[in-house]
């Protein structure tokens, strides 16, 4: 048998760390993940409610059409049902988009360091990548990615906010961008922290649609919605747009329970407040530690934090690991010498920031 050339030269995603090999590994009692951008409140107890009163109906199907939540997002979005799309997790839809539009004579543009499903699956279409390094300060290179560009472009990638930076773009850089891209380009909006946004200058992209026929916003409820295992993600595009990519997706794409726990998480938007208030204290809990020690930490949007500690960060990731504490080392992210850190609970924060300061303390010393 043989596979896709491009296979052998990708790894499956690596997750990290279960929870129970970390506490087995180090013999400990507790153990505090910050390493996955999760909600750390967990999700509306609407949402809870709508699950437990789904498990009846689990020998079932799911409405492959997604009509219900179709219906009720629409609304809340103030936009037409034939816009939206939905996919297990909006990486499905990255997934969808690199199948509807990539293959081996065609290029994708693609910011870098950032989300790595883009680049994944353009590799997995056998089209060329084109990867436009981020600005010093993690902001993406419009012009740069603007200049990369060329009549085989098929689709470029802008991720606001950035992961793993966390920047944004503002809606001016944002239109001036969209205003250059050729027609034949399709920009993807990927908004997967939107709800944490707290910047007056982000840009209100479901007002760009009526704008740029080629423009694509992909959101999430894995985030702030915490629903991350229930795995459903959306896009909203023009009806045309939409109609067209529809063949990509697969049958039955979200389940019953995913889609009833979003319609009633769609609801509860005192939780999203609520959670926006208490990550916006977090963010400022990391700013005065980077402050305090002198650290460049990336201005986020989001719900996590990328500080630069100027030194290995597999170093630090391991001396946390043993003390309980799971991160994502800059490593494997393009920031070497970089954690990014899931803004936790007030105590959680609390937490890893003393057993952080500990730890440079006792380097310097």
């Amino acid at each position: 048998m043989q596979i896709k050339d491009q296979l052998k030269q990708l790894k499956p995603y690596q997750p990290g760390k279960p929870i129970e090999e970390v506490k087995k590994e180090y013999q400990l009692d507790k153990i505090v993940k910050l390493a996955s951008n999760e909600n750390p409140f967990g999700c509306s107890t609407h949402a809870r409610e709508a699950i437990q009163a789904e498990l009846e109906h689990l020998a079932i199907y799911p409405d492959g059409y997604s009509a219900s939540l179709r219906t009720e997002l629409a609304e809340f979005l103030q936009v037409n049902e034939k816009q939206l799309i939905f996919g297990n997790g909006s990486d499905e839809l990255v997934q969808i988009i690199a199948r509807a539009f990539l293959d081996q004579h065609t290029n994708t543009v693609i910011p870098s360091p950032s989300f790595p499903q883009y680049r994944h699956n353009a590799v997995i279409e056998h089209a060329e990548i084109r990867e436009v390094p981020l600005l010093n300060g993690g902001a993406h290179d419009l012009k740069g990615m603007l200049d990369a560009m060329d009549d085989n472009t098929k689709v470029v990638w802008v991720c606001n906010p950035n992961n793993p930076t966390g920047n944004h773009l503002s809606e001016a850089e944002l239109v001036s961008f969209l205003d250059q891209v050729p027609a034949h380009v399709l920009v993807v909006l990927d908004e997967a922290y939107f709800e944490y946004v707290r910047a007056e200058d982000f840009p209100n992209s479901l007002s760009l649609l009526k704008a740029y026929q080629n423009v694509i916003v992909l959101r999430t409820f894995s985030k702030a919605y915490g629903l991350a295992a229930l795995r459903v993600g959306y896009g909203v595009a023009s009806e045309e747009l939409i109609t067209a990519i529809e063949p990509a997706r697969e049958p039955f794409n979200t389940s019953r329970i995913a889609q009833a726990a979003a319609r009633a998480a769609i609801k509860d938007q005192d939780f999203i407040q609520s959670c926006r208030q208490k990550n916006e204290a977090g963010l400022k809990q990391y700013q005065e530690f980077a402050d305090r020690f002198g650290l460049f930490i990336y201005p986020s949007q989001t719900n996590f934090v990328l500080i630069d500690f100027k030194r290995d960060a597999d170093e630090l990731f391991n001396a946390l690991l043993k003390k309980g504490y799971i991160v994502r080392s800059g490593q494997s992210l393009g920031f070497p010498t970089s954690l990014r850190i899931t803004v936790g609970t007030k105590e959680q924060n609390e937490e890893i920031l003393t057993t952080l300061a500990d730890l440079l303390q006792g380097i310097r010393a």
